[in-house]
């Protein structure tokens, strides 16, 4: 059936180009050959009129009596060159008032008034064609003292169509020779073509199918040869794309599976269809329970209507608190690209962190300007007061005054100081300076230099270092740095009368500093914040002393960037101990860490 059906769409394809063909070219001739002989036509009448001679006798002719018959015998005369055969072209002389016929070739007493005698008439010469007439005609004017008349040569075109009917059979026949010839080629030609396009049927089935193994044999160099070639190429590209696809499904139904957030997919009816563990984990619940529609998990978002007429790239999102976490659930239509299946997406991001850190950063910011504001009252209202009282303030207060406003600027120095120095921590600024140096030998002269002030207190502080130098490798000034704020703090919070002890050590790889008191301590809740910036176990007490709640801060990200740890361990009312363990490169003797 299929080969029948593609041999009649060949011959009718052939057939028609063929006779599409012999109709063009019959129209063609046709035209041109009524085109010749109208310009054969009127070019004789043009010449043989022109002949001097001719014109003279005519007009010779129109000054005597009779010049009616006289004109006529000179046209008879001219006849030959005028093609006058008295059947098919026939001259005739008319009244130049009013087109009567005075005499012509066939004997006819009247003849039809066409264009040219109306033109001839108004007394111009005739000499309009027209294609599409059935017949020539040519009207001249002939004026003598005699009278006026008009010469009029009209052909009927019956040579034209002769013509035309003789190049219409010749083309009829052609037709049928064409025909027939056109016939037995499609059929040639369609059994050519047959073969390898059922080859290419074939394969294409095999594939359609999903086989790719087999290639389709290439017999022929043509176009339906590279045709085949084209379709093995593109088999192959088939086969290695589905292998691709096949792969990257496989990777991204295990992203699916194992990605961190969690993705839950409805049909238009609002019934689950997919999604992954990390959704059951966020949401804590079962997904397998088949009454866990949309509008159980998310109906108090949105309702699905309103999510499904969404238009691309409009989302719905909102947040919602479950348990300790904190999700940011997105939902969001989709259409499948050729079944137009429509439903919904949901994405479930856990956001707790995210939102922990953006309050970290308000509370930050409201700490930084806390701390400020606090220095900046304070000077601006010893200013003012210096400003309104003037020379009757005694000396001692004023000097008790711009001291306070000493001190003040001090502290906000020391605040901008330490934000500057954290920010360029923050920036990856690792502006330390590596050097080995006896951290033993750095703690006993912070020791030494706050000792006066420790005994002013009534405070014992207790050294014990080794008497042989414990070499750290890091950077010395930050090193003393994170040791002096570490000494400060523990005597700040440690009442008058208590003992602060410090400690020095090393083993093979690394060295240690420990300093241990007996202050106020810190409340087991707070141990897990005593590192975040501007943070204060209590706030009234640190401020009083002076203290801006950056110096752990500090301390931490120091020893961090020498690759060392800083631990904190605390009961309240009994004391507080601090240990930090730097790496070294060289050997030491070894120690017991406290």
């Amino acid at each position: 059936m299929k080969k029948s059906g593609l041999h009649s769409k060949l011959v009718v394809i052939m057939l028609l180009l063929i006779i599409s063909l012999m109709i063009v070219v019959c129209a063609f001739l046709v035209r041109g050959v009524v085109s010749f002989y109208l310009g054969e036509f009127y070019q004789n009448m043009q010449d043989v009129f022109s002949v001097q001679k001719f014109a003279d006798d005519l007009r010779s002719a129109a000054d005597e009596e009779g010049g009616a018959s006289q004109i006529e015998d000179i046209l008879s005369a001219y006849s030959g060159l005028l093609g006058i055969d008295g059947v098919n072209r026939n001259y005739y002389v008319l009244d130049g008032d009013n087109a009567a016929v005075l005499g012509g070739s066939d004997g006819r007493s009247e003849v039809e008034v066409t264009p040219n005698i109306l033109t001839a008439l108004n007394g111009r010469e005739g000499y309009e064609s027209n294609s599409s007439a059935s017949y020539m005609d040519v009207a001249l004017p002939i004026s003598g003292d005699k009278g006026s008349y008009i010469v009029y040569i009209i052909d009927n075109k019956q040579t034209v169509h002769d013509l035309n009917m003789e190049l219409f059979t010749i083309i009829i026949e052609a037709l049928v020779v064409g025909l027939v010839i056109s016939v037995l080629l499609s059929f040639l030609l369609s059994k050519t073509m047959i073969i390898p396009i059922q080859s290419l049927t074939r394969g294409a089935n095999r594939v359609a199918e999903g086989d790719f193994s087999q290639k389709i044999e290439v017999h022929t160099k043509d176009e339906i040869g590279v045709l085949t070639e084209s379709f093995n190429d593109m088999a192959q590209q088939l086969q290695d794309t589905l292998e691709v696809i096949e792969g990257e499904r496989n990777k991204l139904s295990t992203v699916f599976l194992h990605m961190t957030d969690g993705i839950v997919a409805f049909n238009s009816e609002g019934v689950k269809i997919h999604y992954n563990p990390a959704a059951e984990q966020l949401l804590g619940v079962s997904l397998e329970d088949p009454d866990l529609d949309y509008s159980v998990i998310f109906g108090s978002i949105e309702d699905k209507e309103t999510v499904l007429a969404l238009k691309a790239p409009t989302v719905i999102r909102a947040e919602r608190e479950i348990k300790d976490k904190t999700l940011e659930m997105i939902l969001a239509p989709f259409v499948g690209s050729e079944s137009g299946q429509s439903g919904i997406l949901a994405l479930i991001h856990d956001v707790t962190q995210q939102r922990k850190s953006e309050q970290m950063h308000r509370e930050f910011v409201a700490n930084v300007s806390h701390e400020l504001r606090t220095p900046i009252t304070n000077i601006r209202s010893y200013a003012e007061t210096l400003e309104d009282v003037g020379e009757e303030m005694p000396p001692d207060n004023r000097a008790h005054f711009l001291q306070v406003i000493l001190n003040e600027s001090d502290r906000m120095v020391k605040i901008v100081q330490d934000l500057l120095m954290l920010s360029k921590f923050d920036a990856g600024d690792n502006d330390m300076r590596f050097e080995n140096f006896d951290i033993a030998n750095s703690t006993n002269n912070i020791c030494e230099a706050i000792r006066l002030n420790v005994e002013k207190r009534d405070m014992r502080l207790i050294v014990e270092a080794p008497e042989s130098p414990v070499i750290c490798c890091g950077d010395r000034a930050r090193i003393e740095q994170v040791i002096v704020n570490i000494i400060t703090n523990a005597i700040r919070y440690t009442p008058d009368g208590g003992e602060i002890s410090v400690k020095v050590g090393g083993s093979e790889h690394h060295v240690w500093v420990s300093v241990k008191d007996t202050g106020i301590g810190i409340p087991p809740e707070q141990l897990p914040h005593i590192f975040d910036r501007f943070y204060r176990v209590d706030r009234a007490r640190s401020r009083a002393l002076g203290g801006s709640g950056l110096g752990l801060s500090i301390a931490k990200e120091i020893i961090m960037k020498h690759s060392g740890e800083i631990s904190i361990d605390s009961e309240p009312g009994k004391g507080t101990k601090v240990l930090i363990r730097l790496p070294r490169e060289q050997s030491g003797g070894e120690a017991n860490e406290p």
